[in-house]
C-alpha cells in the first residue's frame, strides 16, 4: 500500500488537517499540513477551520489541540506516544508542590498533562518562557514547571528567582557530556547549537540557545557552514531541506543505538501506517474533561494573549 497517496485521499474525503512536530520521522513531515514547534502549533490549532485534527507528535499536544479547538475531532496515530517531561509531574504531586507556594503565579511548560495545564495561570513554549515570564509583575512569586533545566535558562534570562519543579526529558537529560566534548573536538569548526531543556553544562558551552524553531532559523541564517546540534534529532530533516549544503550533526546520545544521537521514544512510535489507519478509523480520538479543558484554555489564552 502507497501510505501518502491513501492518507492524502482520506484527507480531502473526511476534511481533516495534519499537524506534526518537527521530531516526527520526515516521512510524515513530507505529508503534514502545517509542521512546527509547540508555540506554532498551538497557534495554528487554534485557528484551523477543520473537523478531523491529526496531531502527530505527543499526547500532550493533541490534548492542546483539543482544548484550542474544542470542536473538532482531534485524534493522534499513537495513543501510547507520551512525554517523560510530562509525566514527570503527575498531577496529585503538582497539586501538593502548589500548596507549599499558596501566592505563587503558575507559569507551565506546555509539555505537561491538561490537568497541570488546569493548574497553571499561564503556559509557556520554548519559544516564549522568557517572555511570558518577562510579563509578571516582579512582585509576584513564580512556580516554574515542568522542566527544571528551562526554568534554570529562563531564571538567568530573567533574572528572576523561581520556585522551579524536578522534571526533565529523557531526551536532552541523554545527550552524552563526554561524547560531545569528543565530536567538538572532532569539528572546531562547528557551532554548538542548544535547546534549553538541555542540562546548563550544554547550555554554557553553546554558541546559541533557543526553541526548536530557533535553531532552525540560526541554521538557515547564520553564514557558518557546520553545526553541532543538541536536541531531538528529528529536526536534522528540516534543517538540512531549508539549509541544503551546512554540515549539521547530531549531539551524540548516551546510548549505543542507530543513529547515535538522542532520539525521542514516543515521537518514533508515530509512522505512516498508523497515520493511515488513524484517518482511516479516526481514533484514537483525544477526550477531556470539561472542567479541566475551561481551566486548561484560560491558562492557553494567557500565554498566546502575550503573543
Amino acid at each position: 500500500m502507497n501510505y501518502k497517496e491513501e492518507i492524502e485521499k482520506l484527507k480531502k474525503e473526511k476534511k481533516a488537517v495534519i499537524l506534526a512536530h518537527y521530531y516526527v520521522s520526515g516521512d510524515i513531515q513530507d505529508i503534514a499540513d502545517v509542521i512546527g514547534d509547540s508555540l506554532a502549533l498551538a497557534q495554528a490549532s487554534k485557528k484551523l477551520d477543520a473537523e478531523i485534527i491529526l496531531f502527530c507528535g505527543v499526547h500532550f499536544m493533541a490534548e492542546t489541540a483539543k482544548i484550542l479547538n474544542p470542536k473538532a475531532k482531534v485524534i493522534i496515530p499513537d495513543f501510547n506516544a507520551g512525554c517523560s517531561l510530562a509525566d514527570s509531574a503527575p498531577i496529585d504531586k503538582f497539586i501538593q508542590f502548589k500548596k507549599q507556594h499558596p501566592e505563587a503565579i503558575v507559569v507551565s511548560y506546555i509539555n505537561c498533562s491538561a490537568e497541570v495545564k488546569a493548574e497553571s495561570d499561564y503556559i509557556c513554549t520554548s519559544s516564549n518562557a522568557v517572555e511570558v515570564v518577562n510579563a509578571i509583575s516582579m512582585d509576584k512569586e513564580i512556580i516554574f514547571a515542568p522542566d527544571k533545566h528551562l526554568g534554570r535558562y529562563v531564571e538567568k534570562m530573567t533574572n528572576r528567582k523561581m520556585h522551579i519543579w524536578d522534571g526533565s526529558c529523557i531526551v536532552h537529560n541523554n545527550i552524552s557530556q563526554e561524547k560531545l566534548n569528543q565530536l567538538m573536538n572532532q569539528h572546531k569548526d562547528a557551532l554548538l547549537i542548544s535547546h534549553p531543556e538541555c542540562p546548563e553544562e550544554i547550555i554554557e558551552k553553546s554558541d546559541f540557545v533557543g526553541s526548536t524553531k530557533a535553531l532552525l532559523d540560526f541554521v538557515k541564517k547564520s553564514t557558518q557552514q557546520k553545526f553541532i546540534v543538541a536536541t531531538e534529532a528529528g529536526i536534522l530533516y528540516k534543517m538540512k531541506k531549508e539549509a541544503p549544503g551546512k554540515i549539521i550533526i547530531a549531539a551524540p546520545s548516551h546510548e549505543n543505538n542507530t543513529c547515535a544521537c538522542s532520539e525521542c521514544p514516543y515521537m518514533k512510535m508515530n509512522t505512516l501506517e498508523k497515520v493511515y489507519k488513524a484517518l482511516l478509523s479516526e481514533s484514537p480520538t483525544i477526550h477531556i474533561n470539561q472542567q479541566v479543558e475551561a481551566a486548561a484554555l484560560r491558562a492557553l489564552n494567557n500565554m498566546l494573549s502575550i503573543n
